[in-house]
């Protein structure tokens, strides 16, 4: 059927006049004499299921059969449809009649004609619609077409009385109200919402409010205009009242307010919450016998999981850790994620340092809590530092930088404890920021420097390679040791830009070196955030490209927690340097996880023994043999660190280490230095 609704005009809900009585009058003849077009329509299967005369020669059929076989609902629009399927629930459920201007499309040509449509049982009992037809009146071509559109669009639009009983509503108005008969109090049944939409109509005659509407859908936001009007058919006055959902607009403006205020991996509050809760809480102190305690979280070593392990294994950790924090703080207490790896606590108490002292143990316990990630156990511990209102500071923002400074000062004392703010942290945080400035400075000046541990052949005591070593040369303070500057370095990520001036240093040497007739390999140390750039292969190879070095004489070291996590990624990066022709060193062996995996698997030649495991009497120096033992077996270089007496070198000759570095030998060395001292030996050195 395809036809479309031009003009809603009659009011809702009429009920259908019952049939009369039959009577003795020929009824057929009756019907074929009416002038009116009159069918049934089959709102189910789409048909008509019988027309009089007049309504065969409206819809230019030759004959009843030919009108009925026609399928209806072949070209029929949506709307149309889902207005057929509002009317025949109406007629069951309110047994209604409508009065309304419909435009129909008989052999593709448009007649429009006001009609009434009623409920009509079919013999087997489903609901059917009679239509009676009438000529329209004089319509102009923009009536027709704007009461068209008034069946299309998806505004719901109502005509209510002053009292707000409905009088029409189009058909996604109807389509949206649980009830056929639902008033404007039952369509927003917030307590305010009717006087707040219709008590400025007195003054300004239209009113535009964002309301929860109540629809056969459920509470549903819409964005609801009323204005008073005349019913055109009645000529009372009237209310107009058009509404548009926006719960999806609404529900992003809420998503939007949330993320705002929170952070998005965690869940928990951000600062900007925090900073607004505790402007909150401590105007409410003023009136209670309480004090606050802001509490700085720092996960120790965070870095070293996001560099071995990924950062989709950090991520998990963080939501991890804030899962337990939430359950290791009081209801009244605020959790919130601070950025990166820190969390922030807003605590309140009475006796506030007993209250943040238990919390201390319950916070450090939970997040000490082994996790697991995978096939991978993951464990961090957690350093605090706490600053108290009033007795610390009276502002956010003051009392922030004291818990801060309080957890670098926790920090320094061996991290996973927890630390008050005193007075004279301050000194030590400009301390820390006049060396992070000076070290910002360094880089820009290239003021690191290499100096070079000689590894030594324990048979005839000759140099045959070296230890590359990062030196600061200050301005003011001279020569820095590495063990002031290199963890600064690492957390504030300049350990990155030092790596590449250490790398570009060593291979320039090695050129000169093996120019003169001295050369002999040299290791580096990798940071793990150096071992993680996916270009560090590409780089490695520029930079021995850039000075001419050979590859063979290059050897980069890692530690084993560099290789714990997906082995995937570790691997490609390690065979991309063996391809190069770089060779492999794995430092401190035994101080970490020992897996013999990464051994087997991993292209390493080199494993360096810690200078704990030579240093060590009694049975922690079995260990060693240990380990030494594997070496032989797996056929690696082995090479003892920290030897610094007679005894120790011959503690590891009679085990058959092959090489040595340490003070017993030779202290690092300036380049020069160096030099000079390979350039003394019997025979110098060979490439080893």
């Amino acid at each position: 059927m395809r036809a479309r609704q031009a003009r809603g005009a009659a009011a809702a809900a009429v009920p259908a006049a019952p049939a009369p009585p039959p009577g003795e009058v020929d009824a057929d003849r009756l019907v074929a004499q009416l002038r009116q077009p009159v069918w049934v329509f089959d709102i189910d299967r789409k048909r008509v299921a019988w027309a009089n005369p007049a309504a065969l020669a409206l819809w230019s059929s030759p004959s009843l059969a030919e009108l009925t076989a026609r399928d209806m609902g072949a070209d029929m629009s949506a709307s149309v449809a889902a207005r057929l399927a509002q009317y025949q629930s109406d007629f069951v459920g309110h047994g209604a009649s409508f009065n309304e201007q419909w435009t129909l499309y008989p052999a593709g040509r448009p007649v429009s004609l006001d009609v009434t449509f009623s409920g009509y049982r079919l013999p087997d009992g489903r609901m059917a619609m009679m239509c009676e037809g009438r000529p329209p009146g004089s319509e102009r071509p923009e009536s027709l077409r704007s009461v068209e559109a008034l069946l299309h669009t998806p505004v719901m639009i109502t005509l209510y009385t002053p009292e707000g009983q409905p009088v029409y509503r189009n058909p996604a108005a109807r389509a949206s109200v649980p009830e056929l008969r639902t008033t404007l109090a039952e369509r927003f049944p917030e307590p305010d919402a009717l006087p707040r939409l219709t008590d400025p109509l007195a003054t300004r005659g239209a009113t535009t409010l964002t309301l929860q509407a109540r629809t056969a859908q459920g509470a549903r936001w819409h964005e609801v205009s009323v204005q008073r009007c005349v019913d055109a058919v009645s000529g009372e006055a009237a209310l107009l009242v058009s509404e548009v959902d926006v719960t999806r607009l609404k529900e992003s403006e809420a998503q939007a307010r949330f993320l705002a205020a929170h952070d998005v991996l965690t869940g928990l509050p951000n600062r900007s919450q925090v900073k607004q809760c505790f402007a909150e809480a401590t105007s409410a102190l003023r009136t209670r016998d309480q004090q606050a305690a802001l509490i700085l979280i720092d996960l120790d070593h965070f870095k070293k999981v996001n560099d071995t392990l990924g950062h989709a294994v950090g991520d998990e950790l963080l939501i991890e850790v804030a899962s337990r924090l939430r359950q290791s703080v009081r209801r009244g207490d605020l959790a919130s994620r601070f950025g990166g790896d820190e969390f922030l606590l807003l605590v309140l108490s009475s006796d506030i340092r007993a209250e943040v002292d238990r919390i201390d143990k319950r916070i450090r316990d939970a997040v000490a809590q082994p996790l697991w990630v995978g096939n991978t156990q993951v464990q961090v511990t957690a350093t605090l530092g706490v600053s108290l209102y009033p007795e610390h500071g009276t502002d956010f923002e003051t009392l922030l930088q004291h818990a801060d400074l309080a957890m670098y000062a926790a920090k320094e004392r061996g991290r996973n404890a927890l630390a008050y703010f005193e007075h004279d942290m301050g000194e030590s945080f400009r301390q820390r920021t006049a060396l992070e400035v000076d070290l910002r400075s360094a880089c820009e000046r290239r003021e690191f420097e290499v100096h070079y541990q000689p590894r030594v052949e324990v048979a005839s005591n000759r140099i045959v390679g070296a230890e590359a070593l990062v030196r600061w040369r200050h301005p003011r303070r001279g020569l820095v040791p590495p063990g002031e500057f290199i963890a600064l370095c690492e957390s504030t990520g300049l350990i990155s830009e030092v790596g590449r001036q250490v790398l570009a240093s060593v291979v320039e040497q090695l050129r000169r070196w093996s120019e003169a007739g001295l050369a002999l390999p040299v290791s580096v140390n990798l940071s793990p955030r150096e071992f993680a750039d996916p270009d560090l292969a590409e780089r490695v190879r520029a930079t021995l490209a850039e000075a001419g070095c050979a590859p063979e004489l290059l050897q980069m070291e890692i530690t084993e927690s560099m290789l714990l996590g997906g082995e995937e990624r570790p691997l490609a990066t390690l065979h991309a340097l063996r391809k190069l022709g770089v060779s492999i060193a794995l430092d401190d062996f035994g101080t970490g996880y020992s897996n013999l995996a990464y051994l087997q698997r991993f292209p390493i030649g080199t494993l360096k023994i810690d200078r704990s495991f030579i240093q060590a009497v009694g049975d922690d120096q079995r260990l060693a043999e240990l380990i030494v033992q594997l070496c032989r077996v797996m056929r690696l270089d082995a090479v003892a660190e920290g030897v610094e007496t007679p005894e120790q070198l011959a503690w590891i000759r009679e085990r058959g280490v092959a090489q040595y570095q340490g003070f017993l030998f030779a202290r690092p060395l300036s380049a020069g230095e160096f030099e000079a001292m390979l350039s003394a030996q019997p025979g110098r050195a060979a490439c080893g």
